[in-house]
């Protein structure tokens, strides 16, 4: 708990907070430092040694502390703001909402700037204006800037998404390899009967993830029933179920994404299917609706909230002129099964 780590209790945290908002006082207090080395804590150049650094960030964090942004400004002839750009809002928000934590906690302001519907040539004129205005020390695109702005500034890209913001590139890199995971352990409960339920063919994840099942299929020695495919919605695993004659053999399904691994679920309650005790079911995303489905969705948790704040920081010490941290290898996907696979036979 971050209260214990600097060393003070749940109560001492409440009663400061209860005041209204904290100061940078109260941020001293509860880290055991003075006040100076607190507004030392957001330079660029602390140098601050790492073990009171730590302190004082767990205790900014206990507090909820943000600094004040006018004065800095005024201060050091800063603006304190930075930019997130993205041309929809179809699928990052977690990795944007922990973008803009990751800021917020390092002492920035944010806006989410949205170009709907735009072509990537108007996303990077919407770069291009933010950062001339001087409104902006960064930009953080989650598309491809495909021309670098004139007007100097920094801009920091993440190719996870196109201008459709379809996953792309190190996006869809492990789908492969975790849907060859996902078959695998259906295969260990002892499903040999499959049918996959894939999502658009245009995206990449929805080919990375056809590819991997192929590959497990062949691998495992299992059965595929077929491939069908439709957009990322319930329908699309509705009337694939809704297809099935009475008697299929298929005994799991495996859907590309969770909407539509919903809908496998309804459709096939509604044929008096029990899942999962006819039919086992996997998803993809780790959508907050199905983890309470009934049954709960077994799926592919990805964890894009890592990457977003690893996107940030990138941006932020390009901004102050330091290193770009580096990025510790770790897996972004993981299988996780909940309610709705069990051992061909049980329910």
């Amino acid at each position: 708990m971050i209260v214990h780590s600097v060393g003070k209790s749940t109560s001492k945290v409440a009663l400061m907070t209860s005041a209204g908002r904290p100061t940078i006082r109260q941020v001293a207090e509860l880290a055991g430092v003075s006040h100076q080395t607190v507004s030392r804590y957001f330079r660029p150049d602390s140098g601050l040694l790492p073990e009171t650094a730590d302190r004082v960030r767990s205790a900014v964090e206990a507090l909820g502390y943000h600094p004040n942004l006018t004065a800095r400004a005024m201060r050091t002839r800063r603006s304190g703001m930075l930019a997130v750009v993205l041309p929809g809002w179809v699928g990052p928000e977690e990795a944007v909402f922990a973008a803009c934590d990751e800021a917020r906690n390092s002492g920035y302001r944010v806006e989410v700037i949205i170009d709907w519907g735009g072509a990537p040539e108007s996303l990077d004129a919407r770069v291009a204006e933010l950062l001339s205005s001087g409104q902006v020390e960064g930009v953080l695109s989650l598309t491809p800037v495909t021309s670098a702005p004139a007007t100097g500034g920094v801009v920091v890209q993440v190719d996870h998404y196109d201008h459709r913001l379809r996953a792309v590139n190190e996006g869809v890199a492990e789908d492969r390899e975790t849907m060859i995971e996902l078959v695998r352990k259906l295969s260990a409960l002892g499903h040999r009967e499959l049918l996959y339920v894939g999502g658009p063919p245009d995206w990449p994840s929805a080919r990375m993830r056809l590819a991997g099942y192929r590959e497990a299929c062949k691998r495992f020695d299992l059965h595929s029933h077929g491939e069908p495919s439709g957009f990322w919605h319930p329908d699309t695993g509705r009337t694939v179920i809704e297809s099935l004659p009475d008697d299929t053999p298929v005994t799991a399904v495996v859907a590309a994404s969770d909407h539509i691994g919903v809908g496998v679920i309804g459709a096939a309650q509604r044929r008096g299917w029990q899942v999962p005790g006819r039919l086992s079911v996997t998803g993809w995303d780790d959508l907050l609706l199905a983890r309470y489905s009934v049954p709960s969705l077994s799926t592919v948790v990805v964890d894009r909230a890592t990457a977003g704040r690893r996107a940030m920081r990138r941006l932020i010490a390009a901004v102050e002129g330091r290193p770009e941290p580096e990025s510790p290898a770790v897996q972004s996907t993981r299988v996780e099964f909940r309610e709705s696979t069990a051992p061909l036979g049980q329910a």
